[in-house]
């Protein structure tokens, strides 16, 4: 799952409230803390909460304790590609080529 995708599970109107830690992903729908896909006014269901845990008053242990439901895909960076077929240079050269052996078998 995207981060972009993980946001869709907000909590809200019925949907499941889904937080990310550390590249998991967690279902904390189950929890009466994490009704309407909010925690004490603080955090957001449907959001990455790695470096908001570092500062949270209890551990990482706490959220590791309900369903893993997958793991956040990072998108790998993508390497330029090759363009395929003759450059435009070589093409203009390959025409004018033609062209001189054209006018030189003419005259």
């Amino acid at each position: 799952m995207t981060i972009e995708e993980l946001a869709k599970f907000d909590g809200r109107e019925g949907r499941p409230a889904y937080v990310a830690v550390n590249q998991t992903i967690y279902d904390l729908s189950g929890s009466k803390y994490w009704q309407g896909g909010n925690h004490d006014g603080a955090h957001k269901a449907g959001c990455d909460l790695t470096e908001e845990l570092k500062s949270a008053p209890h551990v990482r242990t706490v959220v590791e304790k309900f369903p893993i439901v997958g793991k956040i895909q990072t998108q790998p960076v993508q390497k330029p590609q090759q363009t395929t077929g003759i450059p435009l240079l070589s093409i203009i050269i390959m025409v004018f080529v033609t062209i001189l052996m054209l006018l030189t078998y003419m005259i």
